[in-house]
């Protein structure tokens, strides 16, 4: 198995079928609801894909919120080195992530194994909704799983600070990519955040432009389409992709890598750590 972008529910379904040695792969259900941040637990105690290890966005894909941080700060990477080795990942193991979102937030799972050197790791497409259309199995169990001999080769590169941002403003070379929904991002309207609008300079480009009507990615050749419009002339590897608070951003970077246009990088803290400091500018769109 080399899946590295995405994978489909019928051969996830063949491979957990045919596996004969469980640490060739594992499953990672990522379903989380911002709203009621317990929502995707107690869903994946009710069922999920059998196997499949539960990964909370709040305590294993982020460390916890500061004063002057978004809401979904990076963790530290010994923890979560620490987090993967106990859902059995090593080097060679193929990961593949799911959520109940599109990949909102499987999205951010796919990317930060990819940040850490492991690029063998994808997300279902359609994720648990297109499970259970195709009658994919499920139970409650928890898993069990020897411990991954999993290493870090964290890439500093793949990510981008609020300071880094911040002295960049203004600059032509600042290509922020904003994964939020048309209203948030024009300010309009913000049901998550105390302050609405988006960085000076950003392009919008809501993630829902990178999905079919049934939940899926787009052809590659659409999203190639499509992303091209709003690059415009700008070459991918300058665009910096950003959102609420780093999740949903990786979407868009998911989207990019299957047009093949891939080497963006992703601005974790995003809109909610901008409008932490008050002095930092902020645009609004009509």
């Amino acid at each position: 198995m080399n899946y590295t972008t995405l994978i489909e529910a019928a051969d996830l379904a063949k491979e957990l079928a045919a596996l004969h040695d469980s640490a060739q792969l594992v499953v990672v259900d990522c379903r989380y609801d911002l709203l009621a941040p317990q929502a995707g637990a107690a869903a994946y105690a009710r069922g999920h894909i059998p196997g499949a290890f539960y990964a909370h966005l709040d305590h294993d894909l982020a460390q916890p919120q500061t004063a002057a941080s978004g809401r979904h700060p990076l963790p530290d990477v010994d923890r979560f080195v620490s987090t993967l080795r106990g859902w059995g990942i090593g080097a060679e193991t193929q990961v593949v992530v799911y959520d109940d979102s599109n990949g909102a937030t499987a999205g951010r799972l796919w990317w930060m194994l990819r940040w850490l050197g492991h690029s063998r790791v994808a997300v279902l497409n359609g994720g648990w909704q297109q499970w259970l259309a195709r009658s994919g199995p499920q139970n409650d169990l928890l898993p069990q799983r020897a411990a991954g001999a999993f290493s870090a080769r964290a890439d500093r590169k793949q990510w981008v600070a609020t300071d880094e941002i911040s002295v960049m403003i203004g600059r032509p070379e600042l290509l922020l990519i904003d994964a939020r929904a048309t209203d948030r991002f024009s300010g309009r309207s913000e049901p998550i955040d105390p302050i609405a609008g988006h960085v000076p300079g950003a392009r919008s480009h809501p993630l829902a432009l990178n999905l079919d009507t049934d939940g899926r990615f787009l052809a590659p050749q659409e999203l190639r389409r499509r992303w091209l419009q709003t690059l415009g002339a700008a070459s991918p590897a300058s665009a910096i992709a950003m959102c609420g608070s780093g999740v949903s951003a990786c979407h868009n970077l998911i989207a990019l890598e299957l047009a093949g246009l891939g080497g963006a990088r992703l601005y974790p803290g995003s809109w909610s750590e901008w409008i932490r400091d008050r002095a930092r500018p902020i645009a609004t769109s009509p």
